[in-house]
């Protein structure tokens, strides 16, 4: 059994016309998820290098009080698995901060692009087409 639990999405509907708002709060809400995953990744990393540290100091007070080295060997493949763990979710870390950068440009670009085009369609007060009408095929 899984200790990870599933979550919901925090997104907005996907029902809908698409708007400019609805994509900006999904660019926000994907760059605050990877911001909280990487920081949770770094978290991890952490702890995992703590616990595999905790563990070469247990294995090395086995091996001062003779413990069986069958049990001192398990104790060092436990601290070797932690030390993949924290390098494993670093990497993780890495793309979670990539995709956290990329969105951010992408909502800054998506920003500069069209919120003046936004805030000029909602202060004239005129009613516009609906999205696609001035599509061309």
């Amino acid at each position: 059994m899984s200790d990870l639990v599933p979550r919901p999405a925090n997104l907005p509907a996907a029902t809908g016309k698409p708007s400019f708002t609805r994509l900006a709060a999904r660019m926000a809400t994907l760059t605050a998820s990877a911001l909280a995953l990487k920081e949770g990744l770094w978290a991890l990393k952490r702890r995992m290098e703590t616990d595999a540290d905790h563990a070469d100091m247990l294995a090395d007070l086995c091996v001062t009080a003779e413990v069986e080295p069958r049990f001192t060997g398990q104790i060092n493949e436990a601290g070797t698995a932690l030390r993949k763990v924290a390098e494993a979710s670093a990497e993780l870390a890495r793309a979670a901060d990539q995709v956290q950068h990329d969105s951010q440009g992408l909502h800054d670009a998506h920003q500069g692009e069209y919120r003046g085009v936004y805030e000029a369609v909602n202060a004239s007060g005129v009613r516009q087409a609906k999205p696609g009408f001035y599509r061309t095929r």
